[in-house]
């Protein structure tokens, strides 16, 4: 089977959603950096890989891929017998597709237009807009809240295993963490605990080992 590629950077949350992945199946991969701050995922070339100008672009052969959750899923579904599984035994699985999906649609908006105005921002030059960081602040409580209940019965979100559903959140999470937001987790003790057994992995510690590199 053909190397793969992973057209990117390493401060940008969706690639390291990918990195991560490929690390927990201990997948050997080539690092292609995509200068962000010179507009290189507008470019033409890049445009070629992924149509919205958005890094990753995953390459494999022939093989281009885009969004880094179809990618993530596409190693877990590929390299299966490999690393860690990512996946939850049978009869656990639907819990995996609701998770998945909370996490896209509803702890990622909230958490990345966090991490925008206070992280991101600032690392661009750019000035942090106050004015909606109070509102998605109540709505990143309103999270918290249903998964300090959820893991109050889970040790991971799907299942009693770490899979993609946890894996997805390591980004924005990780983030989070470095900001006075870490408050809201730091209060929640089933939050807590799985927040500090996640950004544990040794996939994730190889995952900004590599941002430090760059």
């Amino acid at each position: 089977m053909a190397g793969i590629k992973i057209h990117g950077s390493t401060i940008s949350t969706a690639a390291q959603r990918v990195f991560a992945c490929l690390y927990e199946k201990d997948i050997d991969f080539e690092l292609v950096p995509v200068d962000m701050r010179a507009g290189e995922h507008k470019s033409e070339a890049f445009i070629a890989k992924n149509p919205f100008g958005q890094v990753p672009a995953f390459e494999q052969g022939d093989l281009y891929l885009f969004e880094s959750r179809a990618i993530t899923q596409y190693i877990a579904e590929q390299y299966a017998d490999k690393g860690t599984a990512l996946t939850c035994p049978s009869k656990t699985e639907p819990m995996l597709l609701v998770w998945k999906e909370v996490e896209a649609h509803q702890f990622d908006p909230v958490a990345s237009k966090l991490n925008w105005e206070i992280v991101i921002k600032p690392i661009f030059g750019m000035t942090t807009d106050p004015g909606p960081i109070e509102e998605l602040e109540t709505k990143l409580v309103k999270v918290l809240d249903v998964y300090e209940a959820r893991l109050s019965k889970s040790k991971f979100l799907a299942c009693d295993c770490f899979t993609l559903a946890d894996m997805h959140h390591l980004p924005n999470i990780n983030l989070l963490m470095g900001t006075q937001l870490k408050k809201h987790i730091d209060s929640r003790p089933h939050v807590s605990a799985w927040v500090a057994n996640i950004t544990a992995r040794p996939a994730w510690v190889k995952v900004l080992a590599l941002q430090n590199k760059q």
